[in-house]
């Protein structure tokens, strides 16, 4: 009888006809997919503007995003709001933020595989709702998960790139440094601050159109 209330539950959410709703009953499912639900203070749904064109995915909430339900508000998230403002783009107003779990994981690893593939369906419905021009990956984990079939890259060489993934068309994608690196190797900012120039004139290149 559990069983089946939980997949009636998580029926209800992907059938959610728009984003105030998917959002809020999200929120508060107390989703049980994955074992990151033990040890969660939240369902960390998204951040910013579901209206926007450039959609933004991380990997995972962290202790700040955990306790005010809210993606990327810690340290990363500041300075990849830094960057951004330094192209003219407001994280809450030009952007959608998400991760690919949405609960954090213990000590703030990287999600596995099992915890991905559970929320997988939600940001499916994500993409689905939003409809982003744009989306913008953060991290080589976010790569992983959302480009399965690129089975070795190189951040090096694919951080700031602009390329097509097949499974969603009508969508450009480009990766990003995570931003928390930058705490752990201070020469990625000046990388990060040209990466956001591309992005910049991409954007209006397309505006232009």
């Amino acid at each position: 009888m559990k069983e089946t209330m939980v997949l009636d539950r998580i029926d209800e959410i992907l059938a959610s006809r728009t984003y105030d709703e998917f959002r809020r009953r999200l929120a508060d499912s107390d989703c049980p997919r994955c074992a990151l639900c033990e040890s969660r203070t939240h369902i960390v749904v998204s951040r910013g503007n579901p209206k926007a064109k450039i959609m933004v995915i991380g990997e995972a909430p962290g202790e700040k995003e955990d306790l005010q339900a809210k993606a990327f508000v810690g340290r990363a998230g500041q300075v990849f709001d830094q960057i951004m403002a330094s192209i003219g783009l407001d994280t809450n107003r030009d952007m959608y933020i998400t991760n690919i779990v949405k609960c954090r994981p213990p000590g703030n690893r990287a999600p596995q595989k099992a915890e991905a593939e559970a929320c997988r369906p939600f940001l499916e419905k994500q993409l689905q709702i939003i409809r982003p021009k744009v989306i913008v990956l953060l991290g080589a984990t976010a790569l992983r998960y959302i480009a399965p079939g690129i089975k070795s890259f190189s951040m090096k060489e694919k951080a700031g790139t602009l390329f097509d993934i097949p499974a969603f068309p009508g969508a450009k994608f480009m990766v990003f440094y995570h931003p928390a690196a930058v705490f752990y190797n201070s020469t990625l900012r000046t990388a990060m601050w040209e990466h956001a120039k591309i992005l910049k004139q991409f954007l209006h290149d397309v505006s232009s159109r």
